[in-house]
């Protein structure tokens, strides 16, 4: 692997031939906020332009690939200007320039894809997992509206009917059945996973890079339309749900690892 390609502490990108490998660093949980998403999002823009770069690994270092925003964190962390509240205000525009940026992604899901982090599990192509990972657009048991563009995403790799089980309900899912529904793409073992995920973007990286971008850009030409009006309606719901006694419960509760009251109010 070649050195390094920028200096963030929250993200390590690396080059294994004409694959960026890029590891979100924030073990186990891989919690994001605006920061991290608009980093990431700023990686992906310059490796648009590294005509090294042919596809893209998204991984995550510790336990989890990303358990989603952490809606239980303080108010402000030391040395961050961004509040909870602004961060979950503008991460949707960041998350716009992921999926719209060029080169095709793998994502490497090891541990625990949950709501937002489910989120950025499907801005990628392609997704290599393991029978211990975990899938779950988890918002309704937090009293909450699912965001990241799932509303797209989710039902064109499952179907509108599983999306909907998934949305309502909030299960968790193994990754064996994220691959028999089509959320996932491979199971291997979980130690094998980064490594599965960095040969299969190495194949594609062997087919000419400017006809894999033409064609990808194809592929995704509709869900690029779809997305910012979708990601629109998904934040006003979310902006609406958050001032109820139910998102309250749903993070007191998730906070203290019980199960939800909640009231409807």
């Amino acid at each position: 692997m070649n050195e390094t390609m920028m200096e963030n502490p929250d993200i390590n990108v690396e080059f294994e031939d004409h694959v960026a490998i890029v590891e979100l660093c924030r073990p186990p949980d891989n919690y994001f906020d605006a920061g991290l998403i608009q980093g990431l999002a700023d990686i992906y823009e310059k490796l648009d332009t590294d005509p090294v770069c042919r596809a893209i690994v998204q991984c995550s270092r510790g336990k989890h690939f990303c358990a989603g925003f952490q809606f239980n964190r303080p108010p402000e962390l030391p040395g961050k200007e961004r509040t909870a509240q602004a961060d979950v205000e503008t991460i949707y525009g960041h998350a716009l320039r992921l999926y719209r940026s060029c080169k095709p992604v793998v994502a490497a899901v090891q541990g625990a894809a949950i709501g937002g982090g489910l989120g950025l599990a499907l801005v990628a192509d392609f997704r290599i997992t393991c029978a211990d990972a975990r899938f779950s657009a988890n918002f309704s048991r937090l009293g909450f509206h699912h965001g990241f563009g799932l509303s797209v995403t989710l039902p064109r790799l499952v179907g509108h009917n599983q999306a909907n089980l998934m949305l309502f309900t909030g299960r968790r899912i193994d990754g064996e059945t994220a691959v028999s529904t089509g959320l996932a793409d491979r199971s291997v073992a979980q130690g094998d996973v980064r490594k599965a995920a960095i040969e299969l973007a190495a194949e594609i990286s062997e087919s000419a890079p400017l006809a894999v971008q033409a064609i990808r850009k194809t592929q995704r030409r509709q869900l690029l339309s779809e997305l910012p009006e979708v990601i629109q309606r998904e934040l006003a719901e979310q902006t609406h749900l958050k001032s109820t006694a139910d998102f309250r419960e749903g993070i007191s509760a998730s906070a203290q690892r019980r199960p939800p009251r909640f009231s409807g109010e």
